[in-house]
Formats: structure tokens, sequence, C-alpha cells
């Protein structure tokens, strides 16, 4: 019975589930960031001209 008190295995199984869950995280921001990554040209211009509009929107309501 030895056995049911060894917890040798237990470290090794949360950083198995730590590593899974950074994995899901980063496959998830892949995904919500995916133009970024698609697009061969980036306009910063554009991308700061539409943070700033919405910004404004969010402040005047």
């Amino acid at each position: 019975m030895s056995f049911l008190k060894d917890e040798g295995g237990q470290g090794a199984a949360e950083y198995i589930l730590l590593f899974g869950g950074v994995i899901v995280i980063a496959i998830a921001a892949l995904l919500i960031y995916e133009a970024y990554f698609t697009n061969t040209t980036l306009n910063s211009a554009e991308d700061i001209s539409n943070v700033r509009s919405s910004v404004n929107k969010a402040s005047n309501t």
C-alpha cells in the first residue's frame, strides 16, 4: 500500500497541465491576432487612428 502514498508523479502531472495551459493560451492568442501574422503589409498609422477613435467614442459615452 506504499504506492498510494507515493506522490512522485504529482509534480510531473502539474508541469504537464501548466505547459498545456500555456500552449492553449498561445494558440488562442495566435488565432486572435491572426491578421497581424498573415498580412504582409501592416499599416500602423491606420491602427493608431482606429484605436484613438475607439477611445474617443468610449470616453464620450
